[in-house]
């Protein structure tokens, strides 16, 4: 069964920072494109940065130059290192896997449950 655990979620303060977590089954985390999306009350899901399984990386608008993805084969996780947070970003962020690279939410495969980050002070 394929599973994308999230951990790392939670509040933090404006300017601050947060890492997240996703572990990934090895069958999905050695061929699959990983990524992070969010979804924000009353507004869409959107791509906040993926990553190929060869390492090339990608990032949504709103927070290049902040964020970080990266991804380690020994554990099988992708993380999302968060820096600066503003209160924009306060949202549900989700782990995905699709087979190729997609910017939309339904191009991925396999989706986390999901892990709160609150930005306030």
């Amino acid at each position: 069964q394929v599973q994308l655990v999230e951990f790392g979620g939670g509040l933090v303060q404006p300017g601050g920072s947060l890492r997240l977590s996703c572990v990934a089954s090895g069958r999905i985390f050695r061929s699959y494109f990983m990524a992070w999306f969010r979804q924000a009350p009353g507004k869409q899901r959107e791509l906040v940065a993926g990553i190929s399984s060869a390492g090339a990386t990608t990032y949504g608008d709103s927070v290049k130059g902040r964020f970080i993805i990266s991804r380690d084969s020994t554990q099988n996780t992708v993380n999302l290192y968060m820096n600066s947070l503003k209160p924009e970003d306060t949202a549900v962020y989700y782990c995905a896997a699709a087979f190729v690279f997609a910017p939309s939410p339904n191009g991925y495969d396999y989706w986390g449950q999901g892990t709160q980050v609150t930005v306030s002070s």
